[in-house]
């Protein structure tokens, strides 16, 4: 398909086609990466990894675990 290179503001942008952006699942506001490869501009797909809580604190152990520090009594404005 071709298509223009137009400006936004300081910069230049590109209009995906709603049929290419829905083919790979891709919606406004979507993080993309942009690399350059053999003289072609590449627009990939960042998909955010979801993480699951129970999965995160079940890889806490003796090498990685933050203990309790203690700062003594508030000096200023603290909230305690």
């Amino acid at each position: 398909m071709k298509t223009k290179i137009q400006k936004w503001g300081n910069s230049l942008a590109v209009r995906i086609p709603k049929s290419f952006a829905k083919e790979i699942n891709l919606n406004e506001e979507d993080n993309v990466e942009l690399s350059i490869n053999d003289f072609k501009l590449i627009i990939e797909p960042l998909k955010l990894t979801k993480y699951k809580l129970d999965k995160i604190v079940s890889l806490i152990n003796e090498n990685n675990i933050h203990y309790e520090t203690e700062f003594g009594n508030p000096e200023g404005k603290e909230l305690m």
